[in-house]
């Protein structure tokens, strides 16, 4: 397990290069306030948008996702504690004021990076708007 890439995987290299080279600028591997050991993939900060590209096997993607056989027990243990770490993770964002976007590492990075730009691109809008609201 230890050789598994928990960073800069390919599908995540892939999206933030299109996302790039739409003039998109974010962060990498940002703690998740309060909550230690947990880090968001790309995070688009003062639109406060947090994307996570999980793997298929590591996050239970409902399409791909295997069982192993092999100390099966230990392994659905683990799998699912996973699973209930995303949902926590999520549900803290989202009190924390923050838009959570999940994908799975089989999803097409364009389809990806166009969401992920388009979901910035209304927070940004958005957080304009109440801004010039509030110099009325």
């Amino acid at each position: 397990m230890s050789r598994q890439a928990s960073r800069d995987t390919a599908p995540e290299v892939a999206v933030r290069r299109l996302l790039h080279a739409k003039g998109y600028r974010y962060r990498l591997n940002v703690r998740v306030p309060d909550m230690p050991r947990r880090t968001i993939d790309i995070a688009f900060t003062r639109a406060r948008v947090a994307v996570f590209l999980d793997g298929c096997f590591w996050h239970g993607c409902p399409q791909h996702a295997t069982q192993p056989k092999a100390n099966a027990a230990w392994w659905r243990t683990k799998l699912d504690r996973n699973i209930a770490r995303d949902l926590e993770t999520n549900e803290h964002l989202a009190e924390s004021g923050w838009i959570v976007l999940r994908f799975w590492e089989h999803e097409a990075p364009d389809r990806v990076a166009r969401r992920v730009a388009s979901t910035v691109a209304r927070q940004r809008r958005a957080k304009r708007q109440r801004s010039d609201e509030g110099e009325r």
